[in-house]
């Protein structure tokens, strides 16, 4: 047991040089060059990839709006054309209605001035607005303007969209196709 200043024992298996005892170096701590240049790669493979991944998200999500886009213009072409086809029937049914009662006009008139020989010859003869209701009547059962008349309010009863017309069956059938597509492709993009 050795106290204060004291020197130690050389061992004998002590590894001297001709200077003395060796100088012990140690090793730094951290990486290796090959272990710095991988961690390089690896970022700049991250980086790399990442903005691909990004890139092909962002055209993939520009393309879905484009086509819903496209698809929406598309709606509202159709709506427009449906528009025009009934403005232009509409067109079409007041032309025939007018003629249809211009000619019983017409017929009435014909009928009434014919008949005008009769008008207040004597007793129980007819009056003027008698032979004009008759001649009405005799011509609006003949001419069929009736069936127009039924036809016209069952257009409007129709009009009033209280049914489903096959216009808004196609629009409905074309938003659930655009919805399902679009979210079959984000599902699609989640399971990737």
């Amino acid at each position: 047991m050795t106290f204060g200043n004291s020197t130690t024992d050389a061992s004998p298996y002590a590894d001297e040089g001709p200077y003395g005892t060796p100088v012990t170096h140690h090793k730094k701590a951290g990486l290796t060059r090959r272990g710095k240049v991988a961690i390089a790669v690896a970022g700049v493979a991250i980086v790399g990839s990442g903005t691909i991944w990004f890139q092909v998200h962002s055209a993939a999500v520009a393309k879905d709006e484009k086509e819903a886009a496209a698809l929406q213009i598309q709606m509202k072409k159709l709506e427009l054309e449906e528009m025009r086809i009934r403005n232009e029937q509409v067109s079409t049914d007041k032309k025939a209605a007018t003629a249809s009662a211009e000619k019983m006009q017409a017929a009435v008139d014909k009928c009434v001035k014919d008949s005008s020989g009769q008008i207040g010859k004597g007793y129980r003869s007819p009056s003027r607005g008698d032979v004009v209701a008759d001649c009405k009547q005799q011509y609006e059962a003949t001419d069929g303007s009736g069936m127009e008349a039924a036809g016209d309010a069952r257009d409007a009863s129709n009009a009033g969209g209280d049914g489903i017309n096959s216009p808004a069956l196609l629009g409905l059938v074309a938003g659930g196709a655009l919805a399902i597509a679009v979210f079959a492709r984000k599902g699609k993009k989640a399971d990737a």
